[in-house]
């Protein structure tokens, strides 16, 4: 019997074996892009917790520093208030905080001195009012609005 020639079509095992190839092709290159998708997504994440905790780092020194300086404008002895961390937060956002481009936005005026404070503390609050207005947080007016109040005027 003669070998009939079926014009180069494969036969049922042959169109069987091209199909599983390209199934288990395509089965790997699913899951190739899908471990891509996921080390992305870590990534990202990865990032943001970076950022974030960058952020923490960054407001819990601005607390420090704030505490600092109180401590060091205050009286020896004297006890020092604590500082809350929404006083200093609009401070710490920078350009993305609720009074960009405005100084002094968000920052707290010093208290109003309490009836029968010596007068050191009144040189040490306006001392400590000077070198706000000097380093830029304090506008002009800011300054001398806040001063009258110190002075009690």
């Amino acid at each position: 019997m003669p070998i009939l020639n079926r014009g180069g079509r494969p036969g049922l095992l042959g169109m069987a074996a091209r199909t599983a190839v390209v199934a288990g092709t395509a089965t790997a290159v699913s899951g190739r892009v899908e471990q891509r998708q996921q080390a992305r997504a870590m990534d990202r994440q990865m990032q943001a917790a970076e950022h974030q905790m960058i952020q923490q780092q960054q407001q819990q020194a601005a607390i420090a520093q704030a505490v600092a300086e109180q401590a060091a404008a205050a009286p020896m002895g004297a006890p020092v208030a604590p500082v809350a961390p929404e006083a200093i937060a609009p401070a710490v956002a920078g350009a993305g905080g609720a009074g960009a481009g405005v100084p002094g936005a968000g920052v707290p005026a010093p208290p109003a001195p309490a009836p029968g404070v010596p007068g050191d503390d009144l040189i040490a609050r306006l001392q400590q009012l000077g070198q706000l207005h000097q380093q830029g947080i304090l506008t002009d007016q800011e300054f001398a609005a806040a001063k009258q109040q110190i002075l009690g005027g």
